[in-house]
C-alpha cells in the first residue's frame, strides 16, 4: 500500500495565497477609502437637505480620515470635524436633543454605502482566493 500524497496543488495554493495577500491588502484599502469618501459625500448631501438655514456651514464640516491599524486593518473615521465651522453641532444635529429631532444624516449615509461596500469587499476576497 502506497501512502504518498501529492502535495503539488497544496503548494500551488500556498504560493498563490502568498502572492495574493499584498494585492488584497491594497485592494481592501482602496475599497475602504472609496467607501469613506462615499459616506462623507452622502452625509454632507443629507446634511445640506436637513440642516437648512439653521446650520448652512455644517455640511462642509463633514470629513474623513483613514487610520491604518497594522498591516491588515484600516479604519475610517467619518463625521463632522469640530475644528471646522459648525462642526461642533454634529452631535446635536445627528442625534437630536430634547428640543430637536435627530437628523441621522450620517446613519443614512452609512446605510446607503453598506451594500456597495460589502459587494466590493466580497469581490476583493473572491479575486484573492481564486487560484484555478
Amino acid at each position: 500500500m502506497d501512502n504518498r500524497i501529492d502535495m503539488s496543488d497544496v503548494r500551488a495554493l500556498q504560493r498563490h495565497l502568498a502572492r495574493s495577500v499584498p494585492r488584497m491588502r491594497r485592494d481592501a484599502r482602496a475599497v475602504v477609502a472609496r467607501g469613506a469618501l462615499n459616506v462623507k459625500r452622502d452625509w454632507a448631501a443629507n446634511a445640506r437637505a436637513s440642516s437648512g438655514r439653521h446650520a448652512p456651514a455644517y455640511p462642509s464640516s463633514v470629513s474623513y480620515d483613514l487610520l491604518p491599524i497594522g498591516p491588515d486593518v484600516i479604519d475610517a473615521e467619518i463625521g463632522p470635524d469640530k475644528a471646522r465651522t459648525q462642526g461642533p453641532l454634529g452631535n446635536l444635529l445627528e442625534y437630536g436633543s430634547v428640543h430637536n429631532p435627530p437628523h441621522n444624516d450620517g446613519g443614512r449615509a452609512l446605510a446607503a454605502e453598506l451594500p456597495r461596500f460589502e459587494t466590493q469587499m466580497d469581490a476583493v476576497a473572491a479575486r484573492g482566493l481564486a487560484w484555478w
